[in-house]
């Protein structure tokens, strides 16, 4: 299940009150996991959320329970420290993984808005550890890019204090930005180069898994469906894009944003292969510029 809820101008609201209106006000506990004959399985636990009993994950039992009021303390922390406030907050698989954002800088560009965000994520389902990184939304399309999982230093683990993991973030954060101010001056960069045939065909390929022998007649009828959604959206973008690479990227991250399945398709596009594709064809394409 998919979850989020903005929580503009949280400034002024309490940890509480933030983790109400994202839809986060519960908390986790750990508790042995016994087989159906009774017997009790050795250093292993479960994750239970408390307030409709929903099992998240299983660990060790060792596993040090960050909850979601820790990291809530944590952006509070972070918000003061920084400046920048928190947006909002949500959750997948029935709470299984959870994230917040706070927002940073935008960039104009050629009459469109880019909204920067630093997103941080955590996990009872034992995928993830907590970390942070850069997302945007483009205004025009509202087409998301998370690029928030990349390997950064920003990671760290349950077991550590939230101290430390205050310590830790508060020295990352800088960085962070930086990465962000990259990203913006590579869509600058985008945005002046034109596309050509070849790489859109590039990209069109690396999207749907296509090998250079593979003739559209031959592909399923599925495929070739989806194929066409990416080009509509590929055209729309260029069109308003200048033909640029900018643009051929846009029409990538509109596609997934979409078109690609009905619905939302926030979880694949910050944890699954949507995501995965989406970083791979960026850096192809900054690589070109």
């Amino acid at each position: 299940m998919y979850h989020v809820k903005p929580i503009k101008n949280t400034i002024m609201l309490t940890a509480k009150e933030n983790l109400v209106k994202a839809g986060l006000d519960w908390r986790v506990r750990k508790e042995n996991i016994i087989s159906g004959s009774g017997i009790e399985i050795p250093k292993k636990v479960v994750i239970i959320r408390e307030d409709n009993n929903t099992p998240l994950g299983i660990h060790s039992n060792g596993y040090e329970i960050y909850q979601n009021e820790d990291f809530m303390e944590l952006l509070y922390k972070i918000s003061r420290t920084t400046g920048m406030e928190l947006h909002s907050g949500g959750m997948f698989d029935e709470g299984g993984k959870v994230w917040f954002q706070l927002k940073s800088d935008d960039l104009s560009l050629n009459g469109d808005k880019i909204e920067g965000y630093i997103s941080g994520i955590n996990s009872f389902d034992g995928s993830t550890s907590l970390r942070f990184g850069n997302t945007n939304m483009t205004i025009s399309c509202r087409n998301t890019f998370w690029n928030a999982y990349r390997e950064m230093q920003s990671r760290f683990h349950h077991t550590q204090s939230l101290t430390t993991k205050l310590e830790v973030v508060l020295n990352n954060i800088k960085a962070i930005e930086e990465e962000e101010k990259i990203f913006f001056n590579n869509i600058k960069k985008l945005s002046d180069v034109k596309m050509d045939e070849t790489v859109r065909e590039m990209v069109t390929a690396y999207m749907f898994d296509l090998k250079w022998q593979d003739k559209l007649e031959d592909l399923s009828t599925v495929k070739k469906n989806k194929i066409e959604l990416f080009n509509r959206d590929l055209n729309m973008e260029l069109a308003t894009k200048d033909d640029s690479l900018w643009g051929l990227f846009s029409g990538v991250t509109r596609y997934t944003t979409h078109s690609m399945k009905s619905g939302d398709n926030s979880k694949a596009k910050m944890l699954g292969l949507a995501g995965n594709k989406e970083r791979a064809i960026w850096n192809k394409l900054v690589a070109l510029v």
